[in-house]
């Protein structure tokens, strides 16, 4: 899918061709570089374009990183994000710009990692209510799970039972959104929702190009 590496800003709102106040998020899509293009005919087997983007002191790359952006000419990006099928004809160098990619209309989805919250409890986790002082296996601690076995028969505890546990920090997807405008002078995309992950964290967004 065509698309670009962009980075969360935060949210705002925007009134739309009908006045309607949507909320949206500002991802920044600074200028991404094709480091690579991998071919089906080549020694890769599959078709794919792999993009730079974000800036980084040279001396703190891989001497691998480095070697790759020099070989096109580019200066070393943060982040790479291979994109499968591409649908722009690109070459190994090209500089790609947020308005040759977005425009607005457009439906897109947003890839990116979830805010780590570490070690959760159940209530924020899964979202129980928690059992208080009801006989549900637990009587003095309103956010504990109660009890989570049968009794002699299973006598166990069957797996993917909810607990606690880490929470966040997971690679999702939100789908269907839609691009409300492009401000290609501060290299900004404004798309309605939400999007995954902290403020100035690396997204991928996909165009759908049906």
């Amino acid at each position: 899918m065509t698309g670009l590496i962009g980075k969360k800003k935060g949210m705002t709102s925007f009134f739309d061709e009908d006045g309607n106040d949507v909320p949206c998020t500002v991802i920044e899509v600074r200028p991404n570089v094709v480091a690579q293009v991998k071919t089906e005919d080549g020694k890769d087997g599959y078709d794919a374009v792999q993009l730079g983007a974000g800036e980084k002191k040279k001396w703190r790359a891989t001497s691998a990183h480095r070697g790759q952006f020099e070989s096109v000419g580019a200066n070393v990006k943060d982040t790479l994000s291979e994109f499968r099928d591409y649908g722009e004809d690109v070459e190994a160098g090209d500089t790609l710009y947020v308005e040759d990619v977005f425009e607005a209309g457009q439906t897109v989805d947003v890839a990116g990692v979830t805010k780590g919250k570490g070690f959760q409890g159940v209530v924020k986790r899964h979202g129980f209510s928690g059992v208080g002082m009801q006989t549900h296996g637990q009587s003095d601690q309103e956010r504990h799970p109660g009890s989570i076995g049968g009794a002699s028969d299973p006598a166990r505890v069957f797996p993917g039972m909810e607990m606690g546990g880490r929470t966040g920090g997971e690679r999702a997807t939100m789908k269907n959104l839609r691009v409300m405008k492009v401000i290609p002078d501060n290299h900004a995309l404004l798309v309605s929702g939400s999007v995954p992950g902290p403020k100035d964290g690396y997204v991928e967004v996909y165009r759908h190009d049906n």
